[in-house]
């Protein structure tokens, strides 16, 4: 529990106050705690520097809006300028303090929901080889560790994502009803919306391939992917198996479950399919979000290009 505190103590005590409460009362990770005291410490020292002294957490409750684009203004200016994303979790780390002034203490400011951060473009999506994508698929049965059932299930989740594009929570949503796999799936996604999605001979094979292992006696109604213990499997799980899988096939961190959902559409996309049809595949609600996969595909030719010409 973060210790007593009063409106008169000084901000940087109150940053030390908030961290405490992060760590301790939210379970905010290590990292999250030090990202977030790096910017709520740089936030304060500024404000000290510009207002020529100690501030305590009542005059906190004063800080204007010009004063925080200032702010903003030296942390994208200054000896090591940040990134427009960097200045946006920066900002969003000082709104979470100031969400704990207001709520701990009672001093509340009105300026810091006024102050927008830089506008940041959505970086690309990051797919996997078509090599790697099988190479995630098949590794789980390498593993002398995993029961023979758990290594096809984690085949056939990942081959869901691959082979369909779906998400994680769209594959884990999916009953035991819905199984043997028809020639389509009907996925409801984000927002509701609803999507037929063809299903290829080998996504239906891998998850009859779990079926086959699976040592638990499910209803129509029950989650079809398990856990070791029975219950239905969490997201969380899916994520650590390709943590640990790219680390033994010697992958990039941004070979993720979701890596292998973009993979689904850069290699449509190569095939030649187009952007409409990716469009309604993966359920996205604007075709500007399918758009960022002919960035994509674009960057990958044009190495392919510079690797391979004679004259690049």
């Amino acid at each position: 529990m973060a210790g007593p505190l009063s409106p008169a103590a000084g901000a940087a005590e109150a940053v030390q106050a908030w961290l405490a409460h992060l760590s301790q009362e939210r379970r905010a990770s290590p990292r999250t705690v030090e990202a977030y005291g790096f910017a709520g410490r740089r936030y304060v020292a500024f404000l000290e520097a510009h207002r020529g002294g100690p501030l305590t957490v009542n005059e906190m409750g004063g800080v204007e809006a010009a004063e925080l684009r200032a702010w903003l203004a030296h942390l994208r200016g200054g000896d090591r300028p940040l990134s427009p994303r960097s200045m946006s979790q920066a900002l969003s780390a000082v709104r979470g303090f100031h969400r704990f002034l207001d709520r701990r203490l009672g001093v509340a400011n009105a300026a810091v929901s006024l102050v927008r951060g830089p506008k940041v473009k959505p970086g690309a999506p990051r797919p996997v080889t078509e090599d790697q994508a099988r190479g995630l698929i098949a590794e789980p049965d390498l593993d002398p560790d995993r029961e023979p059932w758990e290594a096809a299930r984690d085949a056939a989740v990942l081959t869901l994502l691959y082979g369909c594009g779906l998400r994680i929570s769209e594959a884990l949503s999916l009953r035991r009803a819905d199984a043997p796999l028809a020639e389509s799936l009907r996925i409801t996604g984000k927002g509701g919306k609803t999507r037929l999605v063809p299903v290829l001979p080998a996504v239906a094979e891998a998850v009859e391939s779990y079926l086959a292992e699976v040592p638990f006696a499910l209803a129509p109604e029950d989650a079809l992917f398990r856990a070791r213990r029975g219950g239905p499997l969490s997201p969380r799980h899916v994520q650590a198996t390709v943590q640990t899988l790219r680390g033994r096939l010697g992958l990039p961190s941004s070979a993720t479950p979701h890596a292998l959902r973009h993979s689904f559409a850069t290699h449509l996309l190569g095939a030649g399919a187009d952007l409409r049809s990716i469009q309604e595949l993966l359920g996205h609600a604007s075709l500007s979000t399918t758009q960022r996969y002919t960035d994509v595909d674009a960057e990958r030719l044009l190495a392919a290009y510079a690797k391979a010409h004679p004259h690049a």
